[in-house]
């Protein structure tokens, strides 16, 4: 994939969560009409293994909900309260979703379909170990922060 104008790596951190941000990112450049088609698919709750839906059920709150408040126009930091104080989450069960997702495809079930898409992608003589190195360095940032 290119570079995204306005989309942020996935381990940008928004409240005390890493992801929101790209997921609030991914909302408004869908509604302007500026995310690439290849991320369509991917938004919201509709596969239950991709990120946005596993963020909304992490946080116990629906995506339409939270596409509701970016789109009328709320800050990442207030809806990152809200959802935060929806969620009912200690701050324990924030450090393991930052961490599984930060090492999401690094010995796990999910290693080989990143080993593809890593081959599809030819980043093979890239340090990708997690979904979330794939992603950055797919976009054209590099290695995650």
């Amino acid at each position: 994939m290119p570079h995204v104008p306005g989309l942020r790596s996935p381990t940008d951190q928004v409240g005390r969560l890493i992801y929101l941000g790209r997921m609030l990112d991914k909302i408004r450049l869908h509604a302007a009409g500026r995310l690439p088609p290849d991320y369509v698919a991917n938004l919201g709750e509709a596969t239950p293994g991709m990120f946005d839906a596993r963020c909304c059920r992490f946080l116990r709150v629906g995506y339409e909900e939270v596409r509701r408040r970016v789109l009328a126009g709320e800050t990442d930091a207030a809806i990152a309260a809200w959802a935060e104080a929806q969620s009912g989450r200690t701050e324990e069960e924030f450090d393991i979703w930052n961490n599984f997702l930060r090492k999401r495809g690094w010995r796990d079930e999910r290693s080989a379909a990143l080993r593809e898409r890593v081959a599809e992608a030819g980043l093979q003589d890239k340090p990708i170990a997690t979904f979330c190195d794939f992603i950055d360095y797919d976009e054209g940032r590099g290695p995650p922060g």
